[in-house]
């Protein structure tokens, strides 16, 4: 009796060590989703994840290959996660679809899962089908929606960035079946209507499923690409002293179509007034139109501005230094991030290069 209760103790134990392991689906999901899909699945800038509608037409499988590939150059990255800790989350997401009621009745409430057969269809003609009704929220050849859909000065021009069809994520998560489902039933509480009994019929959604499929076939679009470069922040050397050169970038800036903001010690606020450290300084500037179009393409650019550059004084040289703009694309997954993080780099290198002559 008395190795059997030990036994038991031990197996009590062992069953509260795997409880207390378990990974907590909402803590991850607030970890690692809430900041683009909202903290109760409602929506921002990824797509809302707790509408009936999108519950009631996406399998788990789906989820779960979403959260691990993610969506490569359209802001949402792969998450690097277990498998138990997606299996967590995708629990915690199917929580919203048990709770919130069905409407209208076309979406039934269970769980859905689809077959993996490919559907045939004439992609030629879903070509044309596509071009007329899906193209102008999806996009000519199904890059998604242009940007993230907010802005600081007006409203979204779209309820919400419609994904992009032709992403390798994309077409990797989603079965024939499971675009089928979509394409039917649609998204009801966003813009995407559903094709039952108007506007196409069965064999006309199956052509749309096979051109969309095709997007496998052709190269890695630029929607799907992010820069890639290794130098995390620019540097160059100066031929002047520390105060002169800070003058130069001031110059600089200006002739640069930039407007100078404020210069101060780089560890202003951060130590005592008095401990300061002298040969540490840092210039702000900005471009506001070239601010308005950086935030309206992603709103996480506002941590790297305004624009600044570091001079320093090292053991009796004088260096300029920024953050590599290039390296955003990389970071956020953001391709729409490409030619704007290039055009600000060269910027930057071109304010330097003034600065040092």
């Amino acid at each position: 009796m008395r190795h059997r209760i030990i036994a038991l103790i031990f197996i009590s134990l062992a069953d509260g060590v795997q409880a207390q392991a378990a990974p907590d689906g909402a803590e991850l999901y607030a970890r690692n989703c809430a900041a683009c899909h909202g903290e109760k699945g409602e929506s921002g800038i990824g797509v809302p994840l707790s509408l009936p509608s999108f519950q009631a037409t996406v399998s788990d499988e789906y989820l779960h290959k979403t959260i691990r590939l993610g969506r490569p150059g359209r802001v949402m990255p792969a998450s690097g996660l277990s498998d138990a800790e997606i299996d967590a989350i995708v629990r915690f997401m199917r929580r919203w679809g048990a709770k919130q009621p069905q409407s209208p009745q076309m979406y039934d409430a269970r769980t859905p899962s689809f077959p993996a057969e490919p559907i045939k269809g004439d992609p030629e003609h879903g070509r044309r089908l596509f071009a007329k009704l899906c193209a102008s929220c999806h996009g000519t050849d199904g890059e998604g929606g242009q940007g993230t859909g907010v802005t600081f000065s007006r409203p979204r021009d779209q309820q919400i960035m419609a994904p992009a069809l032709n992403n390798p994520g994309f077409l990797a998560a989603a079965s024939d079946a499971m675009i089928k489902e979509t394409l039917l039933k649609g998204r009801y509480g966003t813009p995407m209507n559903h094709f039952l009994g108007k506007k196409a019929k069965q064999k006309d959604i199956d052509d749309i499923v096979s051109f969309i499929r095709g997007f496998e076939k052709t190269p890695k679009t630029q929607t799907a690409a992010v820069l890639e470069t290794e130098q995390a922040v620019l540097t160059m050397d100066s031929p002047y002293d520390l105060q002169a050169t800070i003058e130069n970038v001031k110059r600089a800036v200006v002739s640069n179509n930039f407007i100078y903001i404020r210069e101060q010690r780089l560890t202003a606020g951060l130590v005592p007034q008095d401990q300061e450290d002298p040969r540490q300084h840092i210039i702000y500037f900005c471009n506001f139109s070239m601010l308005n179009t950086a935030l309206a393409t992603d709103p996480r650019v506002g941590l790297f501005l305004p624009c600044r550059i570091t001079v320093v004084e090292q053991n009796g040289k004088v260096k300029m230094m920024a953050v590599n703009p290039k390296r955003l694309s990389k970071i956020f997954n953001n391709t729409e991030l490409n030619a704007l993080c290039d055009e600000m780099t060269k910027r930057y290198l071109a304010i330097m290069e003034e600065a040092a002559i």
